[in-house]
């Protein structure tokens, strides 16, 4: 059964993205998904525009969080608000075009099909980074390999970020209880599905790099998830 557009959501957290907002927004919208953009008070008026976004079009909507808190948790408040608003499929979704919007249909298709959780994939057949330098997939595929080895989760890309929850699956993960605030977040959630018996369905995703502004990931993002991966791994086996 085809899932209605309206009742799928994508929520986009923002922080300085107002070079790429309006953009991204109309390419959601296009397909006739809600958008719910979570900024953290962008100093260059990223909320404002999403405010602007709202008042024009009735499929956006704006949660505004008063300073920078974390990747993870404003996925958590986005995913909160629009389960709330009767949203049956919500995705993930960055906002500087690194996710193709044209991708979306697919992710929806795979959870139409019975996912629990359907993964924007760059490491399965099909999937690619062409825009990628060689230590940049490099440091990529070995977080991969680091979160499969320790976390024994069987997906080819536990750290993508371009994804769809079913509402019924997404609720039993309690994305509002994850211990990482970054990009480990993404590790956190995929750990929590396969631990709940969830399936996932991989979809082969072209990730490009971000058409403007500037990256977000920097070191204490990725010492975070290198620290936390470390300790779920080591928890793991001492419960063995």
């Amino acid at each position: 059964m085809r899932t209605d557009p309206s009742s799928v959501t994508v929520v986009i957290p923002t922080y300085n993205e107002r070079e790429n907002l309006d953009s991204i927004v109309t390419a959601v919208i296009r397909y006739g998904y809600r958008v719910l953009v979570v900024d953290d008070d962008s100093p260059d008026g990223t909320g404002e525009l999403a405010d602007s976004l709202a008042s024009r079009h009735e499929l956006v909507g704006v949660v505004h969080r008063a300073s920078k808190q974390g990747l993870g948790r404003a996925y958590a408040r986005g995913f909160n608000e629009a389960m709330g608003g009767g949203s049956t499929i919500l995705c993930e979704m960055d906002a500087d075009f690194s996710h193709d919007p044209a991708a979306l249909p697919l992710l929806i298709e795979a959870v139409d099909r019975g996912a629990d959780l359907a993964i924007g994939s760059r490491y399965v057949e099909g999937g690619s980074t062409p825009d990628w330098p060689l230590h940049r997939r490099i440091l990529s595929k070995g977080a991969n390999t680091y979160a499969k080895l320790m976390l024994r989760v069987p997906v080819q890309d536990a750290t993508a970020g371009f994804r769809a929850f079913r509402k019924e699956a997404l609720k039993r993960l309690h994305p509002e209880t994850c211990l990482a605030s970054g990009y480990a977040f993404q590790v956190e959630m995929a750990w929590r599905a396969v631990q709940e018996g969830m399936r996932i369905e991989e979809v082969p995703i072209m990730f490009r790099d971000r058409r403007a502004g500037k990256s977000k990931m920097g070191l204490p993002i990725v010492l975070e998830a290198m620290w936390l991966v470390t300790k779920w791994g080591v928890t793991r086996r001492e419960r063995r």
